[in-house]
């Protein structure tokens, strides 16, 4: 940060911690065990593609990283925003294995300079109701922050605040509340 940045009040941007994402088995014991919430066992990285080959190289190293495993293959989804997202599951669901995956999504593509494309990594949970719970991890804020969609483009802030309130000590949440976007249609996010 140079000198007129600090004169000027400017921050430099908190760095993402992408070792946060192995904190969410932890926080999914909590969201069990205190709101009846069980991991889907999706989870999807979304980032801004880029043209050009070297991108596109990477990202074949990613699906093939990814689909070495022997699991269920790696999707990639494109939503109407534009963004890419690259969607991993489990069967049966294994939240710590979604996180490993997003993980290696998330280094690979900031390894190879492409981190300024990343925009978010989500992992949803759902419980007996149907209700969705998504964790989302804020890539250029290093925090996260829960996402409970309803139906014709609603959230239910309240369960979203609970969930905060019930995982203060386990995950660093965003606590600007004007930074928790909604990621409709994301992929594994239903809205019921």
């Amino acid at each position: 940060m140079g000198f007129l940045d600090g004169l000027l009040g400017r921050r430099k941007p908190a760095r993402p911690n992408l070792d946060a994402l192995f904190a969410i088995p932890s926080a999914a014991i909590t969201l069990q065990v205190s709101m009846d919430l069980v991991s889907t066992g999706q989870g999807a990285v979304a980032f801004r593609s880029v043209e050009g080959r070297a991108f596109a190289d990477i990202e074949a190293e990613v699906r093939a990283l990814l689909d070495a495993d022997g699991g269920p293959p790696v999707t990639v989804v494109v939503d109407h925003y534009g963004y890419t997202w690259i969607v991993v599951s489990t069967d049966p669901p294994d939240v710590s294995a979604v996180v490993t995956d997003l993980h290696a999504v998330n280094s690979t593509l900031a390894d190879s300079g492409f981190g300024p494309q990343l925009l978010c990594s989500i992992v949803p949970f759902r419980d007996p109701r149907g209700v969705t719970l998504a964790l989302i991890y804020l890539y250029k804020r290093g925090t996260f922050y829960p996402f409970v969609p309803q139906p014709d483009e609603r959230r239910d802030s309240i369960l979203e605040l609970q969930a905060r309130d019930m995982l203060r000590g386990e995950l660093p949440w965003e606590s600007d509340l004007s930074r928790w976007f909604p990621v409709w249609d994301a992929p594994g996010i239903d809205q019921r």
